[in-house]
This record gives structure tokens, C-alpha cells and sequence, in this order.
């Protein structure tokens, strides 16, 4: 599906274009500085897991590749969590069971299908840290752990209270090193690596609410009830819902192992930013091998003879949270797309086989996903107008400096009236070298 929702122009520069162009660049040993949003890859986010994916890009040349990579690693999210079962709960019917609780969350289906995410990594190896953690195998949790953490800077946000559940439980040594690692890379990823690529640190202060940190804390202690209000509008409640009820409330028996995710769910709640306290986005996702390993564990500190009856409420709640809120085959959330056969997607695909491999490009949003593998490439209005471009992705309006080096421009042929706007000024310097009924090429005029 996923793989089908590309081709077919479902896919954008964000935020998917982005991250096949900054691959690309490494593979070709060049600068991963991101056209697409006026950044370097890892300024971005420190996703230094992406360099795994390097030598993929040597021998696969389909812009399909991301795609595949990420259904197998979300899909092998269930290993672990079938390891920890079998073993914990000595049945075999209970992993198994457990496994598809993971595989068919909302959380877990929504990220497959939401572009292109380095978190998708982290269903397996978070779960193979809480396994590693949970069975006492140090070296294992090592590795998870060092891998956990180049997939994001924030991902810290689940290792540290994993440390500290293990400093209680299991061994104060490796807890403490546990969290120490995982605090000390946050700050040195987001104050040392991000401030030295970007020249600024931390650029989300805009999502805490009440005007930021001072602000949220202040309002805490002196206006509590305007928190509470804050954590109770919008969906926030029906977002919690969507992430527990898989479970049945089961984990609530003993939730100290899903007590590791409330970092992560608290801030999705708390945030500002709408993606964040919604299921069909990436943020959600590493809560739930968290979530499962918490449950399972519930259960097995519970009288044996109600883990059936506890399995068959959870398997119950799983299948009924996705039918109602996971894109499945015959369940209610329908996906709306357009397919790869649909005229508009056989129209853009003929528009861009007129643009030349090297050229430097200006596109609509769409379209940059399927050209992304080039040095340069930009999505409309940029450099035209800024959008969603440079550190301060959110600024726009000023135009930037390099117009003059657009070789061509790939635009849909009905505009809206904004785009227009944007394109008459400068539409004299271009001149159309291809055109359908959907989409036209134009190539800058010789000086």
C-alpha cells in the first residue's frame, strides 16, 4: 500500500523527498544538504541510522526502496514482542496473539502508510531493548540502546525512564548508565550536533504551550485548571483512548513497564503542534512496543488462571480499536487515494520524463517526492517564495536568491490562485517545453 500511495502522487518533500534526496547525496559521498528544506539531514533530526541505509542506494535505483524498508522494519517490531510473550507467558498462541496486537495497533498501521519516517525503526529495536532489559541481556541492550538513540535525538524520552525502571528493578549499575547514556546524548545531539550543523539548537520551543518552557510552568502552579483545560481540548482524551484501549486497560494492573512510554504520550498531549496528539502520525508510534511489553508483563505478574480470559479481552480490544481507527483491508477508516493508473499520475509521469537527471528543479509538492535523487530540487513556491524552507521552516514570504538557477519548473496546468500569483511575475522567464492536461514543464529561457 504503501509502495502504491507513492507512485500514485501521495507522497511529498515532506516528508518523504527529503529523505530519499539526503540518502541519495550520502551514497554518492556528497554533502546531505537538503534542498528540499534548506537543511542538512541530520540538522534536521539525528537520525544517523539513516547511514545503515547507504549502500541500499548503490544497488537499488526504484524511489520505492523507502517504502519496503520500512514495512519490514515495523513488521519485524513483532520479533521481540513474541520472544518476551512466548517466554513470559510459556505460550506460544499468547506471542503470537500479542505479535498481531502490535502489528495491527492504529499507530503501528498509520506510520506504514504516512510517508517515510526513520521512526518506523523503532517498533524493533526499542522492543528489542525492552526485551533485552526485561530478560536481563546486557550486551543486547547495549546495541538497542546505541541504536535506538541514532535514530533520534528524542528517542531519549523513552530510554531514560527505561533506565530508570531498571535501576529499580534489575541492576542500579546499568539503569543509571542506562538513562545517563540516553540524557547525555539528548543534550549533546540537539545542543552539540544540531547547534553545530543549524548554528541554532532546539527549534520546537514552539510547540510548548503557553508561550514555552517559563510559560508552562508558570501556568502550572498558578493556573492549574488552564492546564487542565489545555490537556482536555481538541481530541487530546480521544487521542489517549485510540493509544490504550488496544489493550484493554490491562497494563493499568501493574504498569510500571508501560509507565517507560508516559514521557512520549504526555508531551504528544501536552504539545501544541495537531500531529503530534494524533494516531495517523509517526510521533505516536514508539509508544507501542512499550505499551504491548507493558501489558504482557501485567499479565504475567497476575494469577494464572486469568491470563485467557485477560489475552482473549485484550485480542477483543485490539481487533475493535483497528477496525475503527486502523486503515485495513475491510475495516472503517477507508483510505482515499489515487492509484498509479490514474490519468492525472500516467500524465505527471510523462510531464517528468521531460526533465533532464542533472537539471535543477522547482516542483509542485508531489512531484518532488519522484524527482528527489538529484543535487538540487526544490518544492514550489521555492526559491520563488519561501515555504517550508531553512531553519526556520515556518517563515516564508521573501524570495530567495538563487532564482536565476531554476533550469526548470514542473506545475500543475489548472493553478490555483495562489500559485499563480506566485508564478505570473516570473512565468516570462520560462518558456513551456511540455504540456498536457494536468501538468506542464517549463524550462528557463536562454540568457
Amino acid at each position: 500500500m504503501s509502495v502504491e500511495l507513492h507512485r500514485g502522487l501521495n507522497t511529498s518533500a515532506y516528508d518523504f523527498g527529503l529523505y530519499d534526496q539526503g540518502i541519495w547525496l550520502l551514497s554518492r559521498f556528497e554533502n546531505p544538504f537538503v534542498t528540499l528544506m534548506g537543511r542538512n539531514l541530520f540538522g534536521d533530526h539525528t537520525s544517523f541510522i539513516l547511514i545503515f541505509l547507504v549502500p541500499l542506494y548503490w544497488v537499488v535505483g526504484s524511489s520505492s526502496l523507502l517504502f519496503i524498508v520500512q514495512s519490514m522494519a515495523i513488521a519485524a517490531g513483532a520479533i521481540p514482542v513474541f520472544l518476551y510473550t512466548r517466554k513470559r507467558l510459556e505460550s506460544e498462541i499468547a506471542a503470537t496473539i500479542f505479535a498481531l496486537v502490535y502489528l495491527i495497533h492504529p499507530a503501528t498501521v498509520w506510520i506504514g502508510i504516512e510517508n517515510f519516517h526513520p521512526d518506523s525503526f523503532l517498533g524493533l529495536i526499542v522492543g528489542m531493548a525492552l526485551y533485552a532489559a526485561l530478560e536481563q541481556r546486557w550486551r543486547l541492550l547495549l546495541v538497542s540502546i546505541l541504536l535506538s538513540l541514532s535514530v533520534k535525538e528524542d528517542v531519549a524520552l523513552v530510554i531514560f525512564p527505561l533506565g530508570i525502571w531498571l535501576a529499580f528493578r534489575k541492576s542500579l549499575k546499568i539503569g543509571l548508565l542506562t538513562a545517563g547514556l540516553s540524557l547525555w546524548y539528548m543534550i549533546i545531539a540537539i545542543f552539540g550536533i544540531q547547534k553545530g550543523i543549524n548554528g541554532v539548537p532546539f527549534r520546537n520551543s514552539w510547540r510548548i504551550p503557553f508561550g514555552g518552557v517559563r510559560g508552562l510552568l508558570k501556568t502550572t502552579f498558578s493556573e492549574p485548571a488552564k492546564l487542565g483545560a489545555h490537556l482536555l481540548s481538541e481530541s487530546r482524551p480521544f487521542y489517549l483512548l485510540q493509544m490504550i484501549l488496544p489493550f484493554g486497560f490491562i497494563f493499568l494492573a501493574f504498569p510500571e513497564v508501560a509507565a517507560i512510554s508516559f514521557l512520549v504520550i504526555g508531551l504528544n498531549i501536552l504539545s501544541t503542534f495537531w500531529y503530534q496528539f494524533h494516531v495517523e502520525y509517526h510521533y505516536s508510534f514508539i509508544a507501542v512496543p512499550v505499551l504491548v511489553f507493558g501489558t504482557v508483563y501485567a499479565i504475567g505478574r497476575l494469577p494464572q488462571k486469568f491470563r485467557q480470559w485477560l489475552i482473549g479481552v485484550c485480542l477483543v480490544a485490539s481487533i475493535f480499536s483497528a477496525f475503527m481507527w486502523s486503515p485495513l483491508p475491510g475495516a472503517r477508516t477507508e483510505l482515499k487515494y489515487n492509484g498509479s493508473n490514474h490519468p492525472m499520475v500516467l500524465a505527471a509521469q510523462e510531464a517528468l520524463s521531460k526533465v533532464p537527471e542533472s537539471a535543477i528543479v522547482s516542483a509542485y509538492h508531489p512531484l518532488t517526492a519522484q524527482l528527489a535523487r538529484r543535487e538540487r530540487i526544490y518544492a514550489f513556491p521555492v526559491p520563488f517564495e519561501r515555504a517550508l524552507y531553512g531553519l526556520d521552516a515556518f517563515a516564508a514570504g521573501d524570495v530567495l536568491p538563487f532564482v536565476d538557477e531554476i533550469e526548470y519548473v514542473v506545475l500543475p496546468a489548472n493553478m490555483d490562485d495562489q500559485m499563480q500569483a506566485i508564478w505570473s511575475p516570473v512565468q516570462s522567464d520560462f518558456e513551456i517545453t511540455y504540456a498536457n492536461s494536468w501538468w506542464v514543464v517549463f524550462k528557463q529561457k536562454s540568457k
